[in-house]
């Protein structure tokens, strides 16, 4: 039984998709696909397992993207649009409950390359 947020899950999903040669994939469902780093982090409480960088989850009322180098970077999180944010949930989530309009996915796409350049800078892939 399809969910009515499958065609968003699916236009958001390359957003994510682009990185995952350089991250482990660590789901790749219908209804969620998650994105950690390759490499141990550098954060004790990780114990050596991979960071997580982002997500995408399809759930009852929204689909939902996680992106953690926003809550890591405030300095990036101040680049996000009034229109952006009006959808944006805690510091690093924004939920959809239809397709984005493609300025949202172009900027949804821009803070994403951000965020893996953050992660490639500090070595953290």
């Amino acid at each position: 039984m399809g969910s009515r947020f499958d065609a968003v899950f699916t236009t958001l999903k390359p957003v994510l998709g682009k990185y995952a040669k350089h991250m482990t994939v660590t789901s790749d469902s219908a209804t969620e696909y998650t994105l950690v780093s390759k490499c141990a982090s550098p954060f004790p409480q990780h114990k050596g397992k991979g960071l997580f960088f982002g997500s995408l989850r399809l759930g009852k009322a929204y689909v939902s993207f996680h992106l953690l180098p926003l809550y890591m970077n405030p300095r990036l999180t101040k680049t996000i649009s009034p229109l952006l944010k009006k959808r944006m949930q805690g510091k690093a989530c924004f939920n959809f409950k239809e397709d984005p309009e493609p300025a949202i996915l172009s900027e949804l796409g821009r803070l994403t390359e951000a965020g893996f350049r953050e992660f490639r800078e500090k070595k953290w892939l």
